[in-house]
């Protein structure tokens, strides 16, 4: 699990002359024990809200000497400081200012959400070797309005993020599941079959839902709910790249806003990935 999208401008003056370094970052970290998947437990999991502002403490001490270096601090960061992380991965991507000399052309980003989300798959094969057919479903935004929370988490001096037993839970979700061999199945049957389970898993029951201590959890429910419900999947693996809304703060207006204005934290934002399989799979 880590954070996406890290956007942030370091800015280094030397006399009149200014010199900037506009990066975007990703930072995934893996721990020593997966209770916060299996169990819910979030007593060992650093928020990816540390996450971000670690990296931005880092910015602001050691600059950005070269992008590669700001990667080595990072991942020595996390590596010297907490003894739950088992590995770090770090990308850094800059956004290539030059000098003005002409006028600049600002760049633009567009975005697009397909409601229903996108079906997909892959099909391998090797001379001599089985075809495998791998199928999916990706850019499938979710959102359910409580029965969501994050509480119990590591803390130190780099944590703002308080802890919430109610909050919104919304992410972009990317599915992709194995066959193994190939077989004569009714695909279509079957990936209809699996879109329902994973609506199931992240909503629960349609008259009162079902509570998701962490978005790591919900993607585990995802999966085991699949895995017990479709035969034919041998491996299946669930990205949520997740949403973020604040509660806008209406005291200066002269309301109370009861949970009823929400503003949409457009980045960075978290993102929670985890690969499962059936034991037979893994030891064939």
């Amino acid at each position: 699990y880590g954070k996406n999208t890290i956007k942030f401008l370091r800015l280094h003056r030397e006399g009149k002359k200014h010199f900037v370094k506009e990066v975007e970052v990703c930072a995934h970290l893996r721990l020593t024990s997966p209770q916060e998947y299996l169990e819910g437990n979030n007593s060992l999991v650093i928020p990816t809200d540390t996450i971000k502002n670690i990296v931005l403490v880092l910015a602001k001490k050691n600059g950005i000497p070269s992008l590669e270096q700001f990667a080595i601090d990072i991942c020595n960061h996390f590596m010297t400081t907490f003894c739950q992380v088992a590995y770090v991965k770090t990308y850094v991507q800059e956004v290539p200012w030059q000098r003005l000399h002409e006028d600049g052309v600002p760049h633009i980003h567009s975005f697009i959400c397909v409601p229903d989300g996108i079906r997909f798959c892959e099909a391998e094969q090797c001379r001599n070797g089985p075809l495998v057919v791998f199928a999916g479903i990706k850019d499938l935004k979710l959102m359910k309005t409580t029965q969501s929370g994050f509480e119990g988490f590591y803390k130190n001096e780099h944590t703002t993020l308080p802890e919430r037993h109610d909050r919104i839970l919304c992410g972009e979700l990317f599915c992709k599941w194995s066959y193994g061999e190939c077989k004569d199945f009714d695909f279509d049957c079957i990936w209809k079959k699996i879109r329902e389970c994973i609506l199931e898993a992240f909503a629960g029951p349609p008259d009162c839902g079902e509570y998701s201590p962490s978005y790591q959890k919900t993607v585990n429910c995802i999966q085991m709910h699949v895995l017990s419900r479709v035969s034919q999947v041998q491996v299946i693996e669930v990205a949520l790249n997740n949403t973020f809304y604040n509660v806008v703060d209406m005291k200066n207006l002269g309301l109370t806003n009861d949970k009823e204005v929400f503003v949409p934290v457009e980045a960075p934002y978290g993102s929670c990935a985890c690969t499962l399989g059936r034991k037979k799979f893994f030891e064939a």
